[in-house]
């Protein structure tokens, strides 16, 4: 990067001038990592200080029965395969008391595009969720399945949301976000829900009191100017009703085979690698950079691995996803050696670890517990290496 580019972003940044599509996509071209990932460290610590957000959650998808086949996704089964599954609502609720004793903050549901069943099961299995775990925030479906369930309902996503909420709904989900750019879209995704909808959903969300995560799935066949767009459609929408509290970078996951059926689901595999470690902390430093009226960037350790997640709290992030013990949507499949566990103790570590203060929150970012940070005494004497 030119030197007078470099200290004209620097010089925006630091004034706290909002950085436009140019700019954005001048900084993906920057090779200059260190530099990038220090004005995006600047500005995280400006808004969040020495803290790293965690909390306790854990997955639970009750059905992988699917009507899309989306090009980058393992999770989806067809009805009738033979590890294709749907629970009662009575199994969700056995599953999700069994994780009770885990002091628990969150439940974290994410489904299907089930065919058949009914918009009933819906609000229905988040009411005995909310009776088994009441003090359990339930962060539930994505856009995508809230228009799913306005096709099979008949009713409309606002009459959708308010019959959700009133079950126990407390904050949609990020997914189905993935690149909104039409000129990428229409290759990855496979199901209606493009931007103007999912943008009208979340919107109605945040209308209605709910904060919402937004996300973006990088590292596949986009470009870095495509990643810039998605950022700026939700930096608009966030102008409008600020209500996304957090901006999670997803790395796409490559190069795998199912592990129950063997099949080869990932139809972009052929055509595309995985970003590297460093692509993935430059993708979360313009991220911030650009992003400057929403609070939070989550790294999701599960699909980026733990070191690399450490590092991106150096690179513009300030919250450690949760204590996920299974995540199917990548561990059905991904190969990828992140472990499927961390519990509140191995966040802990890991934050204190990269250099900062582990702080406990819930759902909607209140506070729960502070933590201590990083022991000077340990990190000044040296340590036996860990592998």
């Amino acid at each position: 990067m030119d030197a007078g580019l470099k200290r004209e972003l620097e010089q925006k940044v630091r004034d706290g001038e909002r950085l436009s599509r140019e700019d954005g996509i001048a900084l993906y071209e920057s090779d200059d990592l260190a530099w990038l990932g220090g004005l995006a460290h600047e500005v995280r610590t400006r808004k969040n200080g020495d803290v790293v957000h965690f909390n306790v959650n854990r997955h639970l998808n009750m059905t992988n029965v699917c009507t899309a086949s989306c090009a980058y996704c393992s999770f989806q089964r067809k009805p009738g395969e033979k590890d294709a599954y749907t629970m009662r609502i009575e199994e969700a609720v056995r599953l999700a008391k069994a994780m009770e004793n885990e002091n628990l903050t969150e439940l974290h549901i994410v489904n299907g595009l089930h065919p058949n069943l009914p918009w009933r099961y819906y609000p229905r299995s988040l009411s005995e969720l909310k009776k088994a775990l009441p003090n359990v925030s339930l962060k539930a479906f994505t856009a995508t399945e809230i228009h799913h369930f306005e096709t099979i309902s008949g009713l409309s996503a606002s009459e959708i949301l308010d019959e959700l909420i009133e079950a126990g709904l407390e904050s949609l989900t990020g997914g189905g976000a993935e690149i909104f750019d039409w000129e990428v879209r229409q290759h990855i995704v496979d199901h209606k829900t493009h931007w103007e909808d999912w943008s009208r959903i979340h919107r109605l969300a945040h209308e209605k009191g709910l904060k919402t995560p937004s996300t973006m799935l990088y590292g596949h066949i986009e470009e870095p100017r495509h990643r810039v767009d998605h950022v700026l459609r939700l930096r608009e929408l966030q102008d409008e009703t600020g209500g996304f509290q957090v901006f999670i970078p997803l790395r796409y996951q490559h190069d795998f085979v199912d592990m129950q059926d063997g099949k080869i689901r990932n139809k972009l595999q052929a055509r595309t690698t995985m970003a590297t470690g460093a692509e993935a902390l430059k993708t979360f430093a313009v991220s911030r950079l650009l992003f400057d009226n929403v609070p939070h960037v989550k790294v999701f350790w599960v699909m980026h691995g733990v070191q690399t997640a450490q590092l991106a709290l150096q690179h513009g992030a300030d919250d450690m996803d949760g204590s996920v013990v299974e995540y199917k949507i990548t561990h059905d499949a991904d190969n990828y050696g992140t472990p499927n566990k961390l519990g509140r103790e191995d966040l802990l570590e890991l934050i204190r670890d990269a250099g900062f203060r582990p702080v406990e929150r819930n759902t909607r970012y209140e506070i729960i517990r502070e933590y201590p940070g990083p022991d000077a005494e340990r990190r000044e004497s040296p340590q036996a290496m860990r592998f």
